[in-house]
């Protein structure tokens, strides 16, 4: 594809939401960088949110939560064990069954979430929290490279665990809360 002359090229955000170019839906690039969480976390925190906004009011049926969500509801049910495992959801069986949460939103960290999804958070297997995961790579007691990873970890892990829930959980008539990392502005550190 060659490019008109005085045309410029548009960045991904710019495709989207300009419909002449291109259909509303969304684009097939959303997390698969370096660093990426799988769809596991994606979809896991996105139907924790609606949990969270349903909290208080009894149980969300899975069905409703992946209407809302345009999520498959098959992979909400293989999701929801994991977080029922971990502690973080309770189920009712029954007409009027579904899914709450165990506690309140802002009981709730985003780590704990994410580890129950995906695991350790670790860019390396060397630099996960478990002492095991080091025993993986034969270069873990001569490696200097171990410390990069080590800080990619910690960077992460302190972003999420610094969340609970509830700040993704707007109270009703309150928008949701907007920084710098979530509107793709580059904060100096």
């Amino acid at each position: 594809m060659t490019l008109q002359p005085g045309a410029r090229r548009l960045n991904p955000d710019e495709m989207t939401r300009n419909s002449t170019l291109l259909p509303t839906h969304r684009p097939a690039f959303h997390g698969s960088g370096a660093l990426a969480f799988s769809t596991k976390g994606e979809y896991g925190v996105r139907l924790m949110v609606q949990l969270g906004r349903h909290y208080g009011s009894g149980p969300a049926s899975l069905a409703e939560i992946a209407a809302e969500e345009d999520l498959p509801r098959a992979y909400l049910e293989q999701l929801v064990t994991s977080l029922r495992d971990a502690g973080l959801v309770v189920s009712t069986r029954g007409a009027r069954g579904g899914y709450e949460l165990s506690r309140p939103p802002i009981e709730i960290g985003m780590g704990q979430i994410l580890r129950a999804l995906e695991g350790p958070i670790a860019p390396m297997f060397c630099a996960s929290d478990d002492p095991e995961h080091a025993l993986i790579c034969d270069r873990s007691s001569r490696c200097t490279v171990n410390l990069l990873w080590v800080r990619v970890r910690d960077a992460v892990t302190s972003a999420v665990d610094s969340m609970t829930l509830a700040d993704l959980v707007p109270l009703p008539g309150t928008p949701a809360v907007t920084t710098p990392a979530l509107t793709g502005a580059v904060t100096p550190s």
